[in-house]
């Protein structure tokens, strides 16, 4: 009996201090990741398990196997095509997984946005991806109608309210589709795409081929190996790759639950759902690891007993932030890096002392460089170009229709994520942050991520954002914008107070020449603090 045929999550999986086990991110030739996360879980027995639990309740996996299959046999006896795109405009909710798992089934290709997108961004998404059917529910329906007489969408499916024209997402779900065979799909063929407009005008559809379920599932079970009563929740959308695998498919993958946050991602929500659901693995960003240390006495309104762990990615978690959160709620705090076009390269987990500061050490079977401008691999303290090799399973196919931005960002076998890091001498990397955010200050290169670490460290302040200020002598100057703990009153003294923090902490061309403060910072729909936000486009050099 094969790993996959056990009945247990646990069994088959190699214990926390065992190296990857025999197949480990060996991808078939054929694979759909419906059958890879869903199918392979009922022919295990898992039906009864529950696969998600939520707001209304809890869905097993024959439920959501059920659910996927009528609708992937309903939609294709529709016209639905292998290889026809399907736009998602759904949060995270059962609707969300039955439809994602349907369309993949039917050899469909979901296409993946931000639930809440205006307008002017969905137009120039579904400019660039035309896809000719759209998955949506009620409350957001508006947007995806109004644009549908102007754009490529000829079927609009809605969950909660079909309006004339429409199709009613109920009736697709329901039936007998038990003879209903999936598309028999190659590991290499494209399964989802994940659009980011990122800070651009022009957004970003990323192509995901099936083999990334292995390639990056794998990776994750290394990291993290699955527990019997994991309950593990994202507190982003689905529309976003990493909640998308660590909420919804590397769960059910691995045979346990994931955890729907329902509503806004606040502080009182989401540890009211990690209360409610007992939570035991939790994937957030580091804002909102900021904003609950923020609240006095979270951990002790809030029973936080269930949870294991806690990880955190989309931008540096920083010291102060793990060891508050260790001090004060006792779990680990994990971090990991990874982008959009691969979704986790490097991370914490429980097989390795945590680095604090560092966003951990490379998982095995990866191929990751830091390099020079030449190209060249760079010693370990030196700064560089973050790139991961061209080979790996779990990189992107490329950017849709977009030949162009994909040739720029793969050179010589190498994707370049963008950000510059250092690997030290034990192997942990450490992200100085996107090229386009570092600068020069008296022609001295300048990381934001560092004096914004130093910053974080100081105990009047709840986040920080370190941007250049041009400046005709100097190239720029260091302008920190501080979001101050407390709702503490923004004066001369605190600024030179922080100052003074510093330049105890700092070499002194480091150090801001002008600290401001603010209620907020601008943010990304995931979490990401847009230092660009801050700088004037006519500014930025």
């Amino acid at each position: 009996m094969t790993a996959v045929e056990r009945t247990s999550p646990t069994q088959g999986v190699p214990a926390e201090g065992e190296w990857p086990w025999p197949g480990y991110r060996t991808v078939p030739a054929r694979l759909n990741i419906a059958a890879e996360v869903l199918g392979r879980q009922i022919e295990r027995g898992f039906g009864p398990r529950p696969a998600l639990v939520h707001d209304g309740g809890v869905t097993t996996y024959e439920e959501l196997h059920r659910g996927a299959t009528a609708l992937a046999a309903n939609l294709a006896g529709l016209g639905l095509k292998r290889g026809d795109l399907v736009l998602f405009l759904l949060p995270s909710s059962v609707e969300f997984a039955v439809s994602f798992l349907g369309t993949l089934q039917a050899g469909a290709i979901p296409v993946l946005v931000n639930s809440l997108l205006g307008m002017a961004d969905l137009e120039a998404i579904l400019e660039r991806t035309e896809p000719r059917w759209a998955i949506t529910e009620s409350s957001r329906a508006g947007v995806v109608r109004a644009l549908r007489p102007s754009s490529s969408i000829e079927r609009l499916i809605c969950a909660g309210g079909a309006a004339a024209g429409e199709l009613a997402w109920e009736s697709l779900v329901q039936g007998r589709a038990e003879t209903f065979a999936g598309a028999d799909t190659a590991a290499d063929e494209p399964a989802f795409i994940v659009c980011t407009s990122g800070t651009t005008a022009k957004p970003k559809a990323i192509v995901h081929a099936h083999r990334w379920i292995v390639a990056l599932g794998d990776l994750n079970r290394y990291r993290l190996p699955p527990r019997e009563n994991d309950v593990v929740m994202a507190t982003g959308e689905w529309s976003f790759i990493s909640a998308l695998g660590h909420n919804l498919l590397f769960p059910l993958r691995n045979g346990v639950t994931g955890a729907i946050l329902g509503g806004r991602a606040t502080v009182e929500n989401i540890l009211s759902a990690v209360e409610r659901h007992r939570v035991t693995v939790l994937y957030s960003v580091a804002t909102v690891y900021r904003r609950m240390l923020a609240e006095p006495d979270f951990e002790k309104r809030y029973d936080l007993r269930s949870l294991r762990c806690a990880h955190s990615t989309g931008e540096a978690l920083r010291e102060a932030t793990y060891g508050e959160w260790k001090r004060r709620v006792g779990c680990e705090l994990y971090e990991h890096y990874g982008v959009s076009e691969y979704q986790l390269v490097v991370g914490h987990g429980s097989r390795h002392p945590v680095k604090p500061g560092s966003v951990g050490r490379l998982l095995p079977g990866t191929a990751v460089e830091i390099l020079n401008d030449d190209l060249r691999s760079v010693p370990p303290g030196e700064l560089g170009h973050f790139a991961i090799s061209t080979k790996d399973p779990g990189l992107f196919l490329g950017y849709y229709r977009d030949a162009a931005r994909t040739e720029a960002a793969i050179r010589d076998g190498w994707y370049l994520t963008g950000d510059l890091a250092y690997r030290d001498q034990e192997g942990y990397f450490f992200i100085a942050g996107r090229k386009d955010d570092c600068f020069k200050s008296r022609g001295i290169f300048i990381s934001p991520v560092e004096i914004e670490n130093a910053l974080q460290e100081h105990p009047d302040v709840i986040e920080a954002a370190v941007v250049p200020l041009p400046d005709r002598e100097i190239g720029n100057r260091i302008r920190a914008v501080v979001v101050p703990r407390d709702r503490r009153a923004p004066s001369n003294r605190l600024a030179e107070a922080i100052r003074s923090h510093l330049r105890a902490r700092l070499a002194p061309y480091k150090v801001p020449h002008v600290v401001e403060f603010a209620d907020s910072l601008p943010k990304s729909p995931i979490g990401k603090i847009l230092r660009s936000a801050l700088v004037p486009g006519e500014e930025r050099r």
